[in-house]
């Protein structure tokens, strides 16, 4: 499923530089859209969002690191596999929004938290995040290396993609518990549902 819609929007953009523009447009627009729904939103009240996002999150409330930097750095070895399997236009453009959101996150984190009500972080959490990840899809880029390694994986296995990704995000969540707490954990869990529907919406917009 990821790999068609990839390489959909990849090869759809290939052959006009206006389309480059307008899809390096776009996914900047996608980038600054999650680094507001993680700085803003997510982060500050403890809640995480699945694959390397949510790995950083946590990393970075254990370390201290600069949770845009951790992004860069976690999903860079994702995207050079990437680049073997899915071209340079993906590598370029994932590489790109990942330098972005880094940016972005950075500048956003003396930002104060708009909300700390449960229900308006799950909603536009999740349709912030789910926005700016599916309008990162559509035009050819990717923030999270998870969803290249369940692409590898699933070449190789009897599992799926889509498989390989919830046990990803089953064990991300899982891992969440420890750190932020039962009920945060729950709550991220709807975020991430949130986001998914959302992405899928996103990306079916032609």
């Amino acid at each position: 499923m990821y790999r068609k819609r990839y390489l959909k929007y990849i090869n759809n953009d290939r052959n006009s530089s206006r389309k480059f523009y307008r899809q390096a447009s776009f996914i900047f627009i996608g980038a600054i859209l999650v680094a507001i729904s993680l700085q803003l939103l997510l982060v500050k009240n403890n809640l995480i969002d699945g694959g390397i996002i949510g790995i950083c999150i946590m990393v970075s409330d254990v370390t201290g690191m600069d949770i845009g930097v951790l992004l860069f750095l976690l999903n860079t070895p994702f995207f050079l596999i990437g680049y073997k399997m899915l071209g340079k236009r993906f590598f370029a453009m994932s590489f790109y929004a990942n330098l972005v959101l880094m940016l972005t996150t950075s500048i956003l984190e003396p930002v104060p938290v708009i909300t700390g009500n449960p229900l308006l972080i799950i909603v536009l959490g999740g349709v912030c995040l789910g926005l700016g990840v599916g309008t990162i899809i559509r035009f050819g880029g990717c923030l999270d290396g998870t969803e290249v390694l369940s692409i590898l994986f699933s070449e190789r296995t009897s599992l799926s993609i889509g498989q390989y990704v919830f046990l990803f995000n089953f064990l991300i969540f899982a891992s969440s518990i420890f750190i932020f707490g039962l009920h945060e954990a729950i709550y991220s869990m709807a975020v991430f549902f949130v986001a998914y529907q959302t992405i899928d919406a996103s990306i079916r917009i032609h």
